[in-house]
């Protein structure tokens, strides 16, 4: 196949593989992840900010994320709080091989915040493409949970100015995801000549 063919195709495949499709207790070789990392960082952004940090749970830092998650939760939700999501929190992060946080180091000085929150949705697009050229291997990206709780902000090492865009869930693929659809990109593109 060439070049062209394998992006296509890779890009058309990708699917989002959820923690109830993952294999229990199946662990990724942390080779992958760094792959998946480094290519991660060689997202395109402007002015060279490489404004994407990761923050990477595996092993028994699974079993602190969920401790940690949900404890914050608990504490900041207020009003919002639902105990089956507290429990879902508790849960979530131990079904998974690795579980990567995102995060937004903000240049404010230099950018505005939508270029830098766009090149770490590109960063994790590139995650996304290099998880789904492992057949075996899933993943998914979540904006759930803490996200966009402030006070957590500082467990992965983000200030005030910074955002924390979520969570990419990653394990081994034991019931696959079916296959994507989309309407004809014809009707949704106006052509100016």
């Amino acid at each position: 196949m060439i070049k062209s063919e394998l992006i296509n195709e890779l890009i058309r495949t990708r699917r989002s593989v959820f923690t109830q499709q993952f294999e229990p207790g199946k662990v990724i070789p942390d080779a992958i992840i760094w792959q998946a990392l480094e290519n991660a960082n060689w997202a395109p952004n402007h002015k060279f900010t490489e404004p994407w940090r990761f923050t990477v749970f595996t092993g028994n830092g699974l079993q602190k994320l969920a401790e940690q998650q949900a404890d914050i939760y608990k504490k900041y939700a207020g009003a919002k709080f639902k105990q089956n999501k507290y429990e879902q929190m508790l849960v979530t992060p131990q079904q998974c091989s690795h579980v990567i946080a995102i995060g937004c180091k903000r240049h404010a000085d230099q950018l505005p915040e939508m270029e830098e929150i766009a090149a770490v949705a590109c960063a994790v697009q590139n995650i996304y493409l290099t998880v789904s050229a492992y057949d075996e291997i899933g993943g998914y990206w979540s904006t759930g949970g803490i996200t966009f709780i402030e006070e957590a902000k500082p467990l992965f090492d983000l200030g005030p100015d910074d955002k924390l865009m979520g969570f990419f869930y990653l394990g081994y693929v034991k019931v696959p995801s079916v296959s994507g659809k989309r309407k004809p990109v014809q009707e949704k593109v106006n052509w100016v000549s």
